[in-house]
This record gives structure tokens, sequence and C-alpha cells, in this order.
């Protein structure tokens, strides 16, 4: 793993990319999607375009666009953690999405906690005066 991708996945110190929006996707049209587990927790936001939408609908899994490989991205597929589709609605301004999933597997997040553990949700950091710390 890249050293920086480390200390920005790890790290305490904040490092918000207010640039994301301008860069995600290449300029290819993504609507940002919000993944809720039918508990309530934000496990992560993730981006899907039509053809993401479509499959996941017909699939009921949830499917992205992954705006860093630039191609569909079947949440689940390599690390077996998938996310079964139970509704999807739409915000009022029908510019967003959010899916409200069952997990199947241990995690959601690509990085992994202290133990080698895949991480349940990517919002595992919250920011307090002193920077960042990891949510307990």
């Amino acid at each position: 793993m890249n050293p920086d991708w480390n200390k920005l996945e790890e790290g305490s110190t904040l490092q918000l990319d207010f640039q994301k929006l301008k860069k995600v996707a290449e300029g290819r049209p993504v609507l940002p999607v919000v993944v809720q587990a039918v508990s309530g927790e934000v496990l992560t936001l993730a981006y899907a375009d039509q053809e993401a939408l479509r499959l996941s609908l017909a699939e009921r899994k949830a499917v992205f666009f992954s705006t860093s490989r630039q191609e569909i991205w079947r949440k689940g597929a390599t690390s077996g953690d998938e996310l079964i589709l139970i509704e999807v609605r739409v915000n009022c301004e029908q510019n967003s999405l959010l899916y409200i999933v069952e997990k199947k597997g241990k995690g959601v997040c690509h990085t992994r906690d202290s133990s080698g553990n895949t991480r349940s949700t990517c919002y595992y950091r919250k920011i307090e005066d002193s920077g960042l710390s990891f949510v307990k």
C-alpha cells in the first residue's frame, strides 16, 4: 500500500478532500450513494452510475461505480462482504441515493482494524479539537 494512503486511511491527522467532487469519476455521470444498514448505521458513501443502479436493482445487491478504478464494483465480489439491497431511496432533489442494506459478512470498509479485521463501517474516526480519533 502507498505510504501516503496509509497515513490518510489510518492516521490521526485531518486531511479532508474538499476537491473530491471535482475529481470524482473523471466526468462520468454518477450520483453519491449513502449506504445504511437496516440497523440505521451509516456504512459508507459510494457512487453509482446508471448501470450500477440498474444492476443493484436487478441483482438485489449493492453495486457501485468505483471512482478510483473507473469500473463497476460489486461490493463483496472479492471480500465476500456483500450488501443485500433491501430498498433504494432517492432524495428530494434527485441528486443522491440511499441504499438500505443487510450486511452479509463481517465488514464494509476496505481498511482493517489493528487486529486485521475488515472494519464494519468506513466511518471509524471522529473529528475532535485535537484532530482525528478512532471510534471505539
